[in-house]
């Protein structure tokens, strides 16, 4: 049974290019991908996280105003009583020269995972995995062989 994720991008931003290779990323990985597109609200993120009963929710940001557009996301998510992990990637901050720093602002802002905009989807398929204890199993297993 797929698992089921959700997918956006936040605010008044409308740079689509990056969900949509993360969609078709997440989806070849075998997730179930709602996105929500682009210019999505935290009420959107967190109706469809609830509704959809989603197992993570993944929030994108290319304009360098995602400190602002999630200021108060995990209460809105806490309030309607998800309780999933979050992930935030993307161009986080407007003349971000320094990424650590905006890690560190986010994770104290509640996301679970912080990635830059240069983060290669298999690396947040890869935690997305951890996070969610998913497990290769012996049929998904690739051979190599010499």
């Amino acid at each position: 049974m797929p698992r089921t994720v959700i997918l956006g991008v936040i605010g008044s931003d409308a740079h689509v290019v990056g969900i949509t290779i993360l969609e078709q990323a997440l989806s070849a990985a075998g997730f179930e991908v709602v996105n929500l597109g682009v210019q999505t609200s935290q009420a959107d993120f967190v109706g469809a996280a609830k509704s959809h009963d989603a197992e993570a929710v993944l929030v994108s940001s290319l304009y360098g105003h995602a400190r602002q557009d999630c200021e108060g996301f995990h209460d809105r998510l806490a309030e309607a009583g998800v309780d999933v992990p979050t992930y935030v990637g993307g161009n986080l901050a407007v003349g971000q020269d320094d990424f650590e720093s905006t890690r560190e602002q986010f994770r104290e802002m509640g996301f679970d995972r912080v990635f830059d905009a240069e983060t290669d989807p298999e690396e947040a398929i890869a935690a997305l995995r951890r996070d969610l204890k998913i497990t290769t199993t012996e049929g998904e297993q690739v051979r190599v062989d010499g």
